[in-house]
């Protein structure tokens, strides 16, 4: 018998837990991302790791930015998690640990720590798991590492992330540190960056469509009020 959930089940599970409608525009965000949370949490060679659960609260936090009402944002998240039998807390708080460490490092040694060319001392627990990824052959490389990764050089310097140059060269450092594919984690970071890219324009193409609805519904009201003024003397 197989007992595997299925998407269906997934996203019956979220929308069970968040019952209030999601705006359009984010609620393909929010599918998609669901999707691939499903899709990894029953593959059998994945394993839940801080650098994952990053690049979770990454995408969400940057692709859910602007959606009202605010307060739905973290019953969202949470739904999200609880889909694929995941607690939101560990989430968010594996990924401000991560971020805390990435802000308070140089960034050559942040490269030199996710590329296991030297080991730090002041979180042995991500320490081992890091280790741990880079010495499993079988490690189930996702999407979402790749943003976790990328955030981390972008937490640490925000400059070199926008170089191209630097920033190739330190994910080639960082790929080959953890056996990663270079070409495949570029590729994903490329399609991340391009998919921010055209949520942030549809965005303001939704700001323009509501401001110009907005001011047609003034207008008319305007004109309603004209027509029915009594006539002055």
């Amino acid at each position: 018998m197989n007992n595997v959930r299925t998407v269906s089940d997934t996203k019956r599970t979220f929308y069970s837990l968040h019952t209030r409608p999601i705006n359009t525009i984010y609620r393909r965000v929010v599918e998609e991302l669901m999707v691939e949370m499903h899709l990894l949490s029953v593959n059998s060679g994945f394993s839940y790791n801080p650098i994952y659960a990053l690049g979770v609260v990454t995408s969400f936090d940057r692709f859910m930015e602007g959606y009202l009402p605010e307060r739905d944002k973290e019953s969202i998240f949470q739904a999200l998690c609880q889909a694929v039998e995941q607690e939101s807390p560990r989430y968010r708080q594996d990924a401000e640990r991560l971020l805390a460490l990435a802000q308070d490092l140089p960034v050559n040694d942040l490269i030199a720590w996710l590329s296991q060319t030297s080991h730090l001392d002041r979180d042995p627990d991500l320490q081992a798991q890091l280790q741990a990824i880079a010495n499993n052959s079988e490690f189930k490389y996702s999407r979402l590492f790749a943003v976790g990764l990328f955030t981390l050089l972008e937490k640490s310097a925000p400059e070199l992330v926008k170089d191209e140059k630097q920033r190739t060269e330190a994910l080639k450092t960082i790929a080959a540190g953890l056996h990663l594919s270079e070409e495949k984690l570029n590729k994903d970071l490329e399609l991340y960056s391009s998919n921010l890219e055209k949520m942030a324009q549809a965005l303001i193409v939704m700001a323009d469509m509501l401001s110009a609805d907005r001011k047609k519904r003034e207008q008319r009201q305007q004109e309603k009020s004209a027509s029915v003024a009594p006539p002055t003397e």
